[in-house]
């Protein structure tokens, strides 16, 4: 019953009107094998907003089967992937895309770990030349003292 409700509801599903979000459909629409292929890469790329640790192609969620139906529809009027996620961007904000844009706040995602790295392979490099270096071997004078002390004593003997 439910599953008869699920397909009902999935099926009278239509997108919203999304020329007004991204402008007309600027490819040719999709059919068949290569608009299940594209449905499965786009919808891929977009977080489900209720399992937000899976992307709307991995999520058994309503939700994202509405929202990977909507993808489906969009790439079947002639949608390109980039208008695609524009629409769902600005549906659901710059949260829903798994692969965070490179600029603001967020190039710091993509910066930090690699600065990161850096510094902490700089400081094994420096680590290595110091140990690598010769130590000094200038006894301190309390241990001149305790050497001629012990030298002392064995030649007594």
């Amino acid at each position: 019953m439910i599953a008869l409700l699920l397909v009902l509801t999935l099926q009278t599903t239509k997108v919203p009107d999304a020329a007004q979000f991204v402008g007309a459909p600027q490819s040719t629409p999709l059919q068949g094998s290569q608009l299940d292929t594209r449905t499965i890469e786009i919808a891929g790329q977009l977080r489900c907003p209720v399992c937000q640790g899976l992307s709307v192609g991995d999520s058994p969620s309503a939700m994202a089967m509405n929202m990977k139906e909507q993808v489906r529809e969009l790439l079947a009027r002639g949608y390109t992937r980039e208008q695609i996620l524009a629409y769902f961007e600005q549906s659901y904000g710059e949260f829903v895309l798994l692969k965070p844009k490179f600029r603001g706040v967020d190039s710091l995602v993509w910066l930090l770990p690699l600065i990161a790295l850096a510094i902490g392979g700089a400081l094994v490099v420096m680590k290595m030349r110091k140990l690598e270096r010769p130590v000094a071997t200038t006894p301190s004078d309390a241990g001149d003292e305790y050497v001629n002390r012990v030298r002392q004593l064995v030649e007594k003997e």
